[in-house]
């Protein structure tokens, strides 16, 4: 019967995990748009900051922020195109270390749901930046290939520096907030524990890539994406699962218990 309620409670919070992560996704990306279209309008480059394109809210598709770069780089002023293309990745950026610093600190030890809203906000930011960098750290168009092409950088540049942000980001996420997610959030149930790590791993790594991998043939585009975020996807499961000695002497420390 507790094995029952256990995975119960586990199925519970996965929907209410999801249901969060969606309504953040859709929130988040409403905001990305326009920063976009706000720092162009503070630059006299839109005349309209609220006219983006709306696109679907679930799948990502068909957004837009309404700004012509062509027309900018075109009268050089490549280096407006590039501020107004950075602005939301340095906000996404800014969350994701406000909020890891939140989830590390005391404030939110004792306050289990303010704590799950916080941990999937990061995701969210976090998965954006990831989205970018460094999975589109190479394209000639989008966010990142706008600020290249405007600041005339090699991809490199923001490849490197970039890539190891969002490396330090991942290990703190996962290697240090996880198990305090786990003690704040889960308690004592090890199926809302396998929820957290299995949808936070999912999410983390762009679940849309992820089923690029699933879904479609290998010579499709972007089956190289997908299959890096699978690959990802998968080793932060096995690092991070439940019931590992680290991840018990971490939940141990958050407990104030010397760890075994």
């Amino acid at each position: 019967m507790a094995g029952q309620t256990g995975i119960r409670d586990g199925i519970v919070y996965a929907m209410i995990a999801a249901a969060t992560y969606f309504f953040f996704q859709s929130a988040i990306v409403i905001i990305h748009e326009h920063i976009h279209s706000t720092t162009a309008f503070l630059l006299g480059r839109m005349q309209d900051p609220l006219a983006i394109v709306w696109g679907n809210p679930l799948t990502l598709d068909g957004w837009d922020e309404g700004v012509s770069y062509s027309d900018l780089f075109n009268a050089g002023l490549g280096a407006d195109a590039a501020v107004i293309a950075v602005m939301p990745l340095v906000f996404h950026a800014v969350v994701v270390i406000a909020g890891l610093w939140l989830l590390l600190s005391p404030f939110l030890v004792r306050r289990k749901w303010a704590f799950h809203l916080v941990f999937w906000f990061i995701i969210v930011n976090l998965m954006e930046l990831i989205a970018y960098m460094p999975l589109r750290a190479f394209a000639s168009n989008g966010d990142i290939g706008n600020i290249n092409h405007g600041l005339g950088l090699s991809p490199w540049v923001l490849f490197f520096p970039g890539t190891l942000l969002i490396l330090l980001f991942l290990g703190i996420l996962f290697f240090r907030i996880l198990p305090r997610a786990n003690v704040i959030i889960a308690g004592d149930s090890r199926p809302v524990r396998y929820a957290l790590l299995f949808l936070a791993a999912f999410f983390v790594f762009d679940w849309r890539s992820i089923f690029r991998v699933i879904l479609l043939p290998p010579s499709s585009a972007g089956w190289e994406i997908g299959a890096i975020a699978l690959i990802a996807c998968v080793l932060v499961i096995l690092l991070c699962r439940p019931g590992l000695t680290w991840i018990r002497r971490a939940e141990e420390h958050v407990q104030g218990k010397p760890g075994g």
